[in-house]
């Protein structure tokens, strides 16, 4: 019983790193890149990465790209569960990295085949051999999709299999509705907001307040500081903070996805929530430096 079932989005990146600011009505040069991505899936390649042995994904994608992702995920050391969607294509995302901004970037987002994954794709079969189910947050963004996060969610807790979330994105949080968001997450042991996401959900701008707060709704609080580390709340209180390895951001993309992956592996190893964190900053780091969402 040491599995990590990971459920979300599997999506195309196409990623575009500029280093003059964008030119509104004409081109800007970028370096563009292809790559396999997706919330759920970059953080189970992390969590592979990061010593895990036992890693699954669910989840939907056209049937154009389906293959390409399979053996993407494969060769990460993920076994992919993914249905195949004739009619929806694979989601999309379009990354803008600023590099002149720390490698910031901004998504667009087409979620596609991704928020199709339906009840009728989920069976409690999914959980034999798994100790953690692990929710990406754009599930909860389309009533099929969450649907889908309601049921995985219920049938983890009658097993006594811990779920965790990733809220994903401030945007579509704040389009859903906090309290609607929040009352999706009943029965969510662990969360892993970053620093703006956690202000979003509780009105506490302060990560530390913010980490506390939401902390006494659920057993575990993860929360990502970028270049600053991550702090971890329970009961309450912050119990840990660590810092993050010092390197030279290229591209952020995933670098949160990186982070769930390190801390569910390291924990699913028997890691403290303090040795956990560090490890999650640990794969943030690697993840950084990289262009895309997964492991070199």
């Amino acid at each position: 019983m040491n599995g990590l079932l990971l459920v979300g989005d599997v999506v195309t990146d196409v990623v575009a790193r500029h280093v003059e600011p964008l030119s509104p009505g004409t081109d800007t040069a970028a370096r563009i890149r292809v790559l396999p991505g997706g919330a759920a899936a970059n953080a189970a390649c992390w969590a592979a990465r990061s010593g895990c042995p036992d890693v699954r994904l669910l989840g939907r994608v056209g049937v154009a790209e389906a293959a390409w992702h399979e053996a993407a995920l494969r060769r990460a050391g993920v076994r992919p569960l993914l249905v195949r969607d004739a009619e929806a294509p694979t989601g999309t995302v379009v990354a803008l990295v600023d590099g002149q901004a720390g490698g910031e970037r901004t998504f667009l987002t087409d979620g596609g085949a991704a928020l199709r994954l339906a009840p009728a794709d989920w069976s409690p079969r999914l959980l034999d051999g798994v100790a953690h189910l692990h929710l990406s947050g754009y599930l909860f963004f389309s009533a099929t999709s969450r649907d889908t996060a309601t049921l995985a969610t219920a049938a983890a807790r009658e097993r006594d299999v811990r779920v965790s979330v990733d809220p994903a994105s401030t945007g579509f949080v704040g389009g859903l509705g906090v309290d609607r968001f929040l009352a999706a997450m009943a029965g969510v042991d662990v969360l892993f907001p970053n620093a703006g996401e956690a202000a979003l959900l509780t009105g506490l701008s302060a990560p530390e307040a913010a980490a506390a707060a939401l902390s006494r709704r659920h057993r575990l609080v993860a929360v990502t500081l970028g270049p600053e580390g991550a702090l971890v709340a329970e009961a309450g209180e912050v119990v840990a903070r660590v810092p993050s390895p010092r390197v030279r951001p290229v591209d952020t993309t995933g670098a949160g996805d990186a982070f769930t992956g390190g801390f569910l592996a390291a924990r699913l190893a028997g890691a403290t929530v303090a040795e956990a964190a560090a490890a999650g900053c640990r794969a943030g780091a690697e993840a950084v430096a990289v262009v895309g969402g997964r492991p070199a």
